[in-house]
């Protein structure tokens, strides 16, 4: 019965509001509202709208390395003409309200030039499906509500049913509101983090450690202030929140210690500068270059392609091999084994002309041979290289030298032995004495 009458209510309030219009029509309040209409439309299409598109062309060039951003002012240019057209439309209504002027037309006007706006500024810059069309409903039904005079009947019914937690108050139209605000929250911290990274990226001055810790402190701190934002803008009095919050936090502690801990440590990388993006490390049978640093882990890829997710904590509490800490310079051992008839003083030339002809291999530090011992089969010597380019990896470049110490020994008769052994045979066999026990007696036969 009551939904009858919510609905019969509703349905005189339209009635209502297209007799009135249908008697305003005559009056001149409605032609001048008209002309105002065309005269702000005319005004904003040919005289604001050019300066705004140049205005924000600028900015795009600025922010063509945040794609979030550079995507809002793209959407924005190509409505230029919605958004002046808009903002002249309620430089009118105030100046309606300021003279006691009706409203009604630029009020509906304005209110559906609002609603096409967000859908589609929606259209262009939510991803999400279901979101987007969640969002277009809710404007099309805010923009009806004003038109037809009974948003703030809504908005008060929606308000009506609330639930209060000690001093915190909830209801239907406070989570809307909140839902919308904390998403733009998050929205623009996420563009302001993304925007500071792109500018810190040509500050030369600027170490990767620094600037990767200078943005994850940044974006905790914008994600904070969006929460923050968000419970002020909807009525949540935050001193409220002190009590659970600590209660949480004793929670969230002891249950949640590896996850804290490895953020911790994700700080504590980042200050110390001990690893940084493109950097070669290795820590266990890992080995590759850091990909990114983030708040929980660490992104190292492998040669082959395999991108390990190592947590903070054990790169602070375990041995890590930094191949570029300090430099890239890394030596390269190569263990070589040659005849022991071949001459050692050639095979030790050959091998340092292989290493010095390699592009890869640096000639300061030069190459050296050394002659390392003898073996079983082999006189062993080691190459010792020099690279400054380890990202790059080291096999390849092993093999390379490898390769042109090959055909130089081959070239100069030089052999690689195969495992020797040398087997030593007795010859003649020894006397067997016969047993004295096998006779019965000295000198008797049996």
């Amino acid at each position: 019965m009551q939904n009858w009458t919510d609905t019969q209510h509703y349905l005189n309030l339209l009635h209502a509001w297209l007799t009135d219009l249908q008697n305003r029509i005559g009056e001149p309040s409605f032609w001048i509202q008209t002309f105002v209409i065309l005269g702000v439309f005319i005004i904003a299409r040919w005289l604001l709208t050019p300066h705004l598109q140049a205005l924000i062309v600028r900015l795009s060039t600025i922010t063509q390395k945040v794609p979030r951003l550079n995507r809002f002012l793209v959407a924005t240019n190509e409505l230029a003409n919605t958004i002046t057209w808009l903002a002249l439309q309620w430089v009118a209504i105030a100046t309606f309200i300021y003279m006691k002027l009706d409203i009604d037309l630029l009020n509906v006007v304005a209110s559906l030039l609002s609603a096409w706006l967000m859908i589609r500024l929606v259209t262009r810059l939510v991803n999400n499906g279901p979101m987007a069309n969640a969002i277009k409903v809710l404007a099309w039904t805010i923009a009806l509500l004003n038109i037809f005079g009974i948003l703030k009947p809504t908005v008060d019914f929606l308000d009506s049913f609330a639930l209060t937690l000690g001093s915190i108050r909830l209801s239907p139209l406070i989570v809307i509101k909140a839902g919308i605000a904390l998403w733009l929250s998050l929205w623009l911290a996420n563009v302001l983090s993304t925007f500071l990274d792109k500018r810190l990226e040509t500050y030369e001055s600027v170490t990767p450690s620094m600037r990767v810790l200078s943005v994850k402190l940044l974006n905790i701190g914008l994600i904070i202030a969006a929460f923050l934002i968000t419970f002020t803008a909807v009525g949540i009095d935050l001193t409220a929140l002190a009590i659970f919050s600590g209660a949480l936090g004793v929670g969230l502690g002891f249950g949640l210690q590896k996850i804290f801990s490895n953020l911790v440590s994700g700080v504590i990388l980042l200050m110390d500068k001990s690893i940084k993006p493109g950097d070669v490390i290795a820590i266990g049978t890992t080995f590759g270059w850091i990909n990114h640093l983030s708040a929980r882990y660490v992104s190292v890829i492998t040669r082959d392609g395999i991108e390990h997710l190592i947590p903070n904590e054990i790169l602070i509490t375990e041995r890590v091999e930094n191949w570029s800490y300090s430099d890239n310079l890394v030596r390269l051992r190569l263990p070589i084994a040659i005849s022991y008839k071949s001459d050692v003083r050639l095979a030790m030339k050959l091998c340092v002309d292989a290493a010095k002809t390699t592009p890869r291999i640096l000639a300061t530090p030069e190459p050296r041979c050394l002659l390392k011992g003898f073996g079983d089969s082999s006189v062993d010597l080691e190459l010792r290289v020099w690279i400054d380019d380890p990202p790059n990896g080291r096999a390849n470049v092993l093999s390379e030298v490898l390769l042109g110490v090959w055909d130089r020994f081959h070239e100069n008769g030089i052999e690689i032995p195969f495992p020797q052994r040398d087997l030593h045979l007795k010859s003649g066999l020894e006397a067997i004495k016969p047993d004295n026990g096998s006779q019965t007696a000295e000198g008797k036969e049996p």
